[in-house]
């Protein structure tokens, strides 16, 4: 195959490092509908969110028409300890699937969290240590997250409470480990800490936990205790804010050599690395200055977008956050204990979901056997070990770089390779054993959730 004159990797110099993140929400003409207070059913004041969250991350929340906020210095001086990310041309893959397609992925594995997380983790943990706070508490799914978070933490000072959904916690036990190497104390969910995790425990014994779950108890965990708050990893608007630097180096790198992507595509569990990688883009298209097709990829057991409704919904399992208008499975819905554990969520971010409603992106879900065997066809070609999550995403590009291999169409394709995947090896070595399966659940059992989702 003949070489473009395109390096194998774009690499940014770090004075081309974004200077602001972009919230898209100032370019959306239908706003994300606003967190309602769980008691009252009325939108969530600033000074109510301000109980659970720092200050000025509720005012980032908030905040649906500013397009640019300044990244503090503080943050971009730790941004360069792993940052810009490569954007990869995916030459060797192009090579073997004999495509005319042209694939580029962005790689956000490339630090010690093994994953896109660290970008909003330090900005948490960055507006935590502003406001004077001890400490902060959290949920995590895979284990990416609660490792971005106890690394920024501990940049910071600040002591990390992590709730790590349980079968993520016994599968992963390595994960748990650097957690707590950065100084992080880890409790697998639903556990005994809580009264909602005791609640949960009773109602589901033996349950493997949900993100949901999780989330319940780190937030009780935080309102309980004096100096602390709560802060999410995905889902919330703040989050896809801090994210939107993955996007911006993206077109940045992009637009260098004069590059225009056909299709984007990410995989979506809550919507922050999805949410991140695709805002300059989708502001292009909503300000009608561009147009590209982007995809949403999640799994077939825990399949929001694709099969959820758009309504109002707890954004957890003991219905102690805000309801948040999403497209969702329903609060106490528990996913079968799939590996990708960071798409493990029951509903989806609020700008995405109504993007999803407007028309602007597609979705499609994909069962798991089929993303391992685009993980392991993808490792062997371009020697990166990808997370269960990001091979969603992969499997979506190796689909439609096939198309076009039928049609003859030289699209241009770029996905987020969101992380590494060397702490899924029991998810491998399943797959390897052929002991993996693909649970995907029946419309009457989705109806059952759906029946019991708040009337608002």
């Amino acid at each position: 195959m003949k070489k473009e004159n395109i390096p194998y990797k774009i690499y940014l110099e770090e004075n081309e490092m974004p200077k602001a993140w972009y919230n898209l929400r100032a370019d959306m003409k239908n706003k994300p509908a606003p967190l309602l207070n769980p008691a009252t059913k009325e939108p969530m004041t600033a000074e109510e969110l301000s109980v659970v969250f720092c200050k000025d991350l509720v005012d980032q929340e908030l905040d649906n028409d500013t397009a640019f906020f300044e990244i503090p210095e503080e943050i971009q001086d730790f941004y360069k300890m792993f940052r810009p990310s490569p954007l990869i041309r995916a030459y060797r893959l192009e090579e073997k699937l004999q495509t005319p397609a042209k694939i580029y992925y962005k790689f956000e594995g490339n630090n010690t969290s093994g994953s896109h997380k660290l970008n909003s983790a330090i900005a948490q943990a960055y507006y935590a240590k502003k406001q004077g706070l001890k400490g902060v508490t959290t949920e995590t799914g895979a284990g990416q997250w609660g490792t971005a978070l106890s690394m920024a933490c501990s940049y910071f000072d600040l002591d990390c409470k992590v709730y790590m959904v349980k079968v993520s916690y016994e599968q992963k036990p390595f994960r748990r480990e650097v957690m707590r190497t950065y100084g992080a104390s880890v409790t697998p969910s639903p556990s005994t800490e809580t009264a909602v995790g005791r609640k949960i425990l009773e109602e589901h014994p033996g349950t493997g936990g949900s993100l949901g779950c999780a989330i319940s108890e780190a937030v009780e965990k935080a309102l309980s205790s004096d100096g602390y708050r709560y802060v999410l990893g995905s889902v919330l608007n703040q989050v896809m804010l801090h994210q939107s630097i993955i996007g911006l180096e993206t077109k940045a790198a992009l637009d260098k050599y004069n590059i225009h992507p056909d299709i984007i595509i990410g995989c979506a569990g809550g919507g922050s690395n999805l949410g991140g990688l695709i805002a300059p883009f989708m502001g292009e298209k909503l300000r009608g200055e561009a147009d590209y097709r982007i995809i949403a990829v999640e799994p077939a057991s825990c399949p929001s977008l694709t099969r959820g409704v758009f309504a109002y919904d707890y954004c957890d399992t003991g219905m102690v956050c805000p309801l948040a208008k999403m497209y969702t499975l329903g609060s106490d819905f528990i996913p079968a204990p799939n590996h990708a554990g960071g798409l493990r969520y029951h509903g989806m971010s609020s700008i995405l979901s109504q993007l999803y409603h407007d028309g602007y992106m597609e979705a499609v879900s994909v069962p798991q056997t089929t993303v391992f065997q685009s993980a392991e066809q993808f490792a062997r070609i371009e020697g990166i070990l990808p997370a269960p999550e990001s091979s969603h995403a992969i499997h979506v590009a190796i689909e439609e770089a096939l198309k076009c291999k039928e049609t003859g169409e030289e699209k241009t394709i770029v996905f987020g390779l969101t992380g590494t995947g060397y702490f899924d090896m029991v998810a491998y070595e399943k797959f390897h054993n052929g002991q993996m399966s693909d649970y995907i659940p029946s419309d009457e059992e989705l109806q059952q959730y759906f029946n019991k989702l708040p009337k608002i």
